[in-house]
């Protein structure tokens, strides 16, 4: 399973039991501005791939009744398979970070671009520096540790970003021996 969209409706499973379109009010409030949802009825289709593959099932006596809300709960493998995706971003990370480095080195016959695109590349990351609160932590639902979720996710920005910039500096070093 590939979508964004399934492991957070996951995630937002595993944190607390819901109904489709509570997922949907809460995917809204804590991802709207890093996983785009097209719809409503998106969540209804992503349940359905979770249930399909044993990852959530509903809530006994739920979803019953004139206008039924079914409520969803995650089961051991879901919560397993949960784990093991965030895990897998630790590689997936490392793989985007590795096809930018080749694909920059495409650029080493011409030092002085990939310069420039160095430069640029930096400039974006120094834009990225603080932007924690674009993804407003304001907005997250009560009952969530937002002063924890926001240190951890400056502390992962800051850190980040500081690694970024040496990484740039290093090859900018590099390719100023070749030019």
């Amino acid at each position: 399973m590939t979508s964004a969209v399934n492991w957070a409706l996951l995630g937002l499973i595993i944190e607390r039991e819901s109904y489709a379109f509570e997922l949907a009010t809460r995917f809204r409030r804590i991802y709207s501005n890093v996983i785009t949802l097209s719809s409503t009825s998106h969540i209804y289709t992503a349940l359905g791939v979770l249930q399909a593959r044993s990852l959530v099932e509903q809530v006994p006596g739920t979803g019953l009744g004139r206008q039924p809300k079914p409520q969803y709960r995650a089961t051991t493998s879901g919560i397993n398979s949960y784990g093991e995706w965030l895990v897998d971003h630790v590689s997936e990370d490392r793989r985007r970070q590795v096809v930018y480095a080749l694909a920059l080195s495409s650029l080493f016959g011409e030092p002085g671009l990939a310069l420039e695109i160095l430069a640029r590349s930096e400039q974006a990351w120094l834009e990225q520096d603080g932007t924690t609160g674009a993804f407003a932590l304001d907005r997250l639902p009560a009952g969530m540790d937002i002063e924890l979720i926001s240190r951890i996710l400056d502390g992962e920005n800051r850190l980040t970003v500081a690694a970024k910039r040496s990484w740039i500096q290093q090859v900018r070093q590099e390719l100023e021996k070749l030019g």
